[in-house]
C-alpha cells in the first residue's frame, strides 16, 4: 500500500507543480509522477532537516515543502527532458 500511496501523492504533487510553473511542460505523465515522488522525498528531507516533519494535526509546513520540492524537480526535470529530446532529434538528422 505504501507504493500506491507514493504514486498517488507523486501524481497530485506533479500535476500541481506543472500547474504552478509558467508555460507548458512537455514531459509525459509517467515522468510527472516520478518527479512528483522525487519532489515529495526532497520536501520530506528538508522538513526533517529544519525540524518540522512531525507536528500535531496536519503537517502544513511539510506539505508545502513537498510541493516546493515538486515544483523544483519538475522545473529542472523538464529542462533536462527537453535537452535530451532535442539532442536525440539532432542525432537523427
Amino acid at each position: 500500500m505504501g507504493w500506491l500511496w507514493a504514486i498517488i501523492v507523486g501524481l497530485v504533487l506533479g500535476l500541481l507543480a506543472r500547474a504552478i510553473l509558467p508555460g507548458k511542460q512537455d514531459i509525459p505523465l509517467w515522468l510527472t509522477v516520478v518527479f512528483g515522488i522525487l519532489g515529495s522525498i526532497l520536501g520530506n528531507a528538508v522538513a526533517t532537516w529544519i525540524g518540522v516533519n512531525e507536528t500535531k494535526g496536519i503537517d502544513w509546513m511539510r506539505h508545502l515543502l513537498q510541493l516546493i520540492g515538486a515544483v523544483v524537480v519538475v522545473g529542472v526535470g523538464d529542462m533536462l527532458w527537453q535537452s535530451i529530446r532535442s539532442s536525440r532529434g539532432k542525432q537523427r538528422t
